[in-house]
């Protein structure tokens, strides 16, 4: 059984989060009381559930003393233990708060309420394998790191390849930025104007030209060339940004036929449209 446990601040995205692991299937749990966490571990492991998520937060009240010493516990009675903490600057969550109109668990006042939560928190953060900080991510954005997180194997790199408009804005979170716009435009074909990169017309068209597939193969070398010293060098995942002007022709052809070219490699990888919304 591989056993994901989700925590974190308060409004970082955790609801996010396990949404995305609901994606791939793992069977999700929100605010189990640790005090059930040995009976719950009995229960999935004799229905032979492979994939389990659970959140684990402030919410928990007075159990929540006993988290850290239930996740060390789960650490001894579950081989394969992932635990991913999620937060955000204190700003960014004021204002998630505000827009919910919501109260802090801990405090009447947001401000404390995040400081205290985050003095809390701090063993479970030093704990975690993994840290997100979801402040300029969008809920899209957070479910594709997450996904590229839960799907990457142990010692490989794991890659995702997101198309996005330069004209709606840069990728912020990509590691790597290409430019798409030295091939031909289908904007200005009448009769793919409103088809997006997803079409098999328009990616004929995209890849009519022997650059396109010639960038992918580049691409491909790049990363046989250089993966395994991201790896070495402790980078456990790396983002692709492929960029053309609105993000809906040309860089969503070349994202798909790039993810395909990846993963017949052998590279776990999550393919996304920033701004299809997909």
């Amino acid at each position: 059984m591989k056993l994901l446990v989700l925590t974190g601040l308060s409004g970082a995205g955790k609801s996010q989060a396990l949404k995305a692991a609901e994606d791939l299937g793992y069977y999700c749990v929100d605010n189990l009381p640790p005090a059930l966490f040995p009976k719950f571990i009995e229960m999935v492991e004799e229905a032979q559930m492979p994939l389990v998520a659970l959140v684990l937060d402030i919410r928990s009240g007075l159990f929540f003393n006993e988290l850290d010493v239930a996740i060390q516990t789960l650490d001894k009675e579950v081989d394969d233990v992932t635990v991913i903490y999620l937060e955000a600057d204190p700003h960014v969550l004021i204002q998630r708060f505000k827009e919910l109109r919501r109260p802090h668990p801990l405090s009447s006042s947001i401000a404390k309420g995040i400081e205290e939560e985050k003095r809390r928190m701090e063993p479970l953060r030093a704990r975690a394998d993994h840290i997100i900080d979801t402040s300029k991510m969008t809920n899209y954005n957070l479910k594709i790191r997450l996904k590229s997180i839960l799907i990457e194997e142990r010692g490989k790199l794991g890659i995702s390849v997101i198309s996005f408009g330069f004209k709606n804005g840069i990728l912020e979170e990509a590691d790597l930025v290409f430019d798409m716009r030295f091939l031909p435009n289908p904007y200005y074909v009448s009769e793919l104007k409103a088809k997006n990169g997803l079409n098999p017309e328009t990616r004929d068209y995209v890849f009519g030209k022997k650059k396109a597939e010639d960038f992918v193969a580049f691409i491909v070398n790049y990363m046989k060339t250089f993966g395994d010293d991201y790896v070495a060098e402790g980078k456990e995942h790396l983002t692709i940004g492929i960029g053309c002007t609105g993000g809906f022709h040309r860089s969503v052809a070349m994202t798909e036929r790039l993810g395909e070219a990846l993963r017949e490699a052998g590279y776990g990888v999550i393919v996304g449209h920033r701004d299809l919304g997909v």
